[in-house]
């Protein structure tokens, strides 16, 4: 495995790694291209997908592994910019899009009050400077090859036993952690709903989650237009404890991080 380390040792690496776990930058982030797959959604071909360059490696190890199990690992959703996670968060606030619940039902905002509403999205969705996407190292993935004619929804039932990514979700439990990723919400534990597709690249990630500020994502969220806002501001460090720090933490090895070496310096565009 690749050793990696975010500096944070100078005021300016500091900024930068602020700036990445808010999602106002993409220099940490490779873009790269999958191929067209008959019977996925058109925003999952739409795009290019973008993950953290000290991922790719690892990634990649993955993908061609699973593949001599004849599974064809693809990325539904990779890095995902502030920006991005806030048309979400506000299209579905406001009743512009759907918000579903454990059941995968469609929730009903209109007797909600505005916290009921926030907790509604928050099952599944994460909050604009909040998404473990915008790390990088945190994505969605599926099979292609196991779709057949179906169209992918990334919903649970997807990857249980009877589901069409059952041979997917099977050989990451058992080979996933060889590449050092792991399940952030492997199950619901009152915040967000257990996510079966969601890998997160733990040399990365716990090193993004140790970093996390709440007095950063508290000025982030004041300097813009998220709907919502006052009640999340109100109610921000109890919105962290349930839905923000609320993971799967039984992963955590001290062996990988010790050899975690080499500062991730920033490179590319930076968002607005």
């Amino acid at each position: 495995m690749t050793p990696i380390m975010v500096d944070t040792r100078t005021n300016t690496a500091n900024d930068d790694i602020s700036a990445q776990l808010l999602g106002l930058t993409d220099q940490h982030i490779h873009y790269f291209d999958q191929a067209h797959e008959q019977n996925q959604k058109a925003s999952v071909n739409s795009k290019k997908i973008g993950i953290h360059h000290f991922m790719l490696n690892d990634f990649q190890a993955l993908v061609k592994s699973a593949a001599l199990a004849d599974i064809e690992i693809k990325i539904a959703s990779g890095f995902r910019s502030f920006e991005r996670q806030l048309h979400i968060w506000n299209n579905k606030f406001t009743g512009k899009s759907a918000i579903s619940n454990i059941k995968g039902e469609q929730v009903d905002i209109t007797p909600l009050n505005d916290f009921e509403i926030i907790e509604a999205i928050m099952l599944y969705s994460a909050l604009p400077g909040a998404s473990r996407h915008h790390w990088g190292c945190d994505i969605d993935i599926y099979a292609a090859n196991l779709l057949n004619k179906h169209s992918l929804q990334l919903e649970p039932w997807e990857y249980e036993s009877s589901g069409p990514m059952a041979k997917l979700s099977t050989w990451l439990s058992e080979n996933a952690t060889e590449f050092g990723f792991y399940f952030p919400y492997d199950q619901y534990r009152g915040g967000i709903a257990a996510e079966p597709w969601h890998l997160s690249y733990a040399p990365l990630a716990e090193q993004y989650q140790s970093a996390f500020s709440l007095d950063s994502l508290k000025q982030c969220l004041s300097n813009n237009d998220v709907a919502g806002k006052s009640v999340i501001l109100e109610n921000l460090s109890a919105i962290a404890k349930r839905f923000i720090n609320n993971i799967n933490r039984d992963h955590f090895n001290s062996n990988k991080a010790d050899y975690c070496h080499t500062p991730a310096k920033p490179r590319g565009k930076t968002y607005e």
